[in-house]
């Protein structure tokens, strides 16, 4: 995942190089590139987050077990 975010980076960043004015390359870059791969990590990521939570979760239930217990 992480090389192809890399590569669409580097292929955006020829593409904004190639514009006419620095403010189309900047807003071809922020357009074409921050805010597609922003939501992509972030789609992707969603399930490493809810594993986390789920671990938390899990962590502070067995603490309050173990609080019990004593």
């Amino acid at each position: 995942m992480l090389i192809v975010a890399i590569a669409w980076i580097y292929v955006v960043g020829l593409m904004a190089l190639t514009e006419p004015t620095v403010v189309a390359g900047i807003v071809t870059f922020l357009f074409y590139c921050m805010l597609p791969l922003s939501t992509l990590i972030y789609i992707a990521g969603s399930g490493k987050r809810k594993a986390r939570r789920r671990a938390a979760e899990l962590a502070a239930h067995q603490a309050r077990q173990t609080e019990r217990e004593d």
